[in-house]
């Protein structure tokens, strides 16, 4: 058990309460399936919805913070040190498509680095969050990366920003080499999970190209304070800003590096 500090506390109440809504919406896209017009801008309504609830109590709570967000952009706070970085919806094609596998993403960005993150899977209500230097949650319980050392027997996902690949073609070679290689690869369609499974040890590792800050913030710190090792997919320190992130325990990031490497050519 874990007792939450005050900044995470606001973060945890932001999600809990977009989430309400995001999951009412949720229930209404089954039925949108089938209509002539098709569910795309009443998702598109429900992802703005969610994150003007996310601003809304977030700036109540800290309002000398910035911020930067998946659909509002950027917005300068008196605070130029903490900045939130909020993905509403993120997992947008899944929802879409009435798979219920997305989340709210909510990260702390402390001098330009992740300080804080919280992800909230409001379908399974797992909420997974960390803050630097206090370990890493799921709920109330203690998280660690998997101690899986063997490539053979890891489980991966990868991820890839849709209608990019013409600007990544290693990527199809990557999958294909490791998902022999290994015991799976997956593309599960959100990044935040993916990054706090990785934190979970559900997933071993993850790797992605071309992903935004809202999609990174809050998974870095949460694999990071659960044991884990991120960096760029060739090793650099600046993930939040390429987009390019591998996330994996100790024993396997080297590893999955190189192959990576290797298979990209």
């Amino acid at each position: 058990m874990s007792r939450r500090s005050p900044l995470i506390t606001v973060m945890v109440n932001a999600a809990y309460k977009a989430a309400r809504d995001l999951i009412r919406d949720f229930g209404e896209v089954e039925n949108l399936q089938v209509s002539q017009k098709g569910p795309a801008d009443f998702v598109s309504a429900a992802d703005h919805r969610a994150e003007k609830t996310l601003v809304a109590e977030l700036g109540r709570a800290r309002p000398r913070f910035g911020f930067l967000l998946e659909e509002g952009g950027a917005m300068a706070g008196e605070d130029s040190s903490n900045r939130w970085v909020v993905d509403p919806l993120d997992g947008t094609t899944n929802f879409l498509h009435g798979l219920p596998h997305f989340a709210i993403s909510i990260g702390l960005e402390r001098d330009g680095k992740p300080y804080a993150g919280v992800i909230y899977d409001p379908v399974r209500d797992e909420l997974f969050w960390a803050e630097n230097g206090t370990g890493a949650f799921l709920n109330n319980q203690r998280l660690r990366v998997s101690a899986r050392r063997a490539l053979p027997s890891a489980l991966l996902a990868t991820g890839l920003p849709f209608g990019a690949r013409p600007r990544y073609p290693g990527h199809p070679e990557m999958v294909r080499r490791l998902a022999g290689e290994t015991a799976g690869v997956r593309r599960t369609g959100s990044t935040a999970l993916d990054l706090a499974y990785v934190a979970a040890g559900r997933l071993d590792g993850y790797w992605g190209f071309g992903m935004e800050p809202w999609d990174l913030a809050a998974g870095i710190i949460i694999v990071r304070e659960a044991g884990g090792i991120v960096t760029e997919v060739d090793g650099g320190a600046d993930s939040m800003t390429s987009g390019d992130v591998l996330a994996a325990n100790g024993h396997l990031h080297g590893v999955l590096q190189e192959a990576l490497a290797q298979a990209g050519g």
